[in-house]
């Protein structure tokens, strides 16, 4: 059981550490997925929280520097949930390496399984001052600096056929 103070961040469509579904596989570089974005929630937000970052991280990508899928941010201190559909109105997103913002499904190498990892922020600040296309790691660098806690959940891509 998890202490009641600490950030916890979950999902309704996804199992932690365990496989993805067909659907949450981009749609592109060989995988033919529906690029669903999972429904994510959280709960015990620490006080002084004013706003949100979501990412969505695959340190396995065969990058040395790893892949960023999707870079959300100035979400607002009352929402605890996204869906899967449109991103309510103000929430920014952050160029990821597919040198564009949105969401980006897994989808990783012929006979390789990776892991993806969701990061949520608690951040001390209601907006942040990321430049228009900034990239996911110069997102992540303001991220980090308001961050007052984070909470984490991983799932499984892969191995997939050719």
């Amino acid at each position: 059981m998890t202490d009641q103070q600490t950030l916890q961040l979950n999902s309704t469509t996804l199992e932690e550490n365990a496989n993805i579904s067909a659907a949450q596989y981009l749609n592109s570089f060989g995988c033919s997925g529906e690029n669903e974005r999972p429904r994510l929630e959280w709960q015990n937000v620490p006080a002084g929280t004013k706003s949100f970052a979501l990412t969505f991280y695959d340190q396995d990508a065969p990058t040395g520097s790893g892949f960023w899928h999707w870079v959300a941010y100035d979400i607002p201190r009352h929402i605890t949930r996204l869906n899967s559909g449109p991103l309510p109105e103000g929430i920014k997103e952050a160029n990821t390496d597919f040198g564009e913002p949105g969401y980006f499904g897994p989808c990783p190498p012929v006979g390789r399984k990776h892991r993806y990892t969701f990061y949520l922020h608690a951040l001390n600040a209601e907006t942040l001052d990321i430049p228009d296309n900034a990239t996911g790691a110069l997102a992540g660098f303001f991220i980090h600096q308001h961050t007052l806690a984070k909470a984490s959940f991983t799932v499984i891509a892969g191995p997939r056929e050719e």
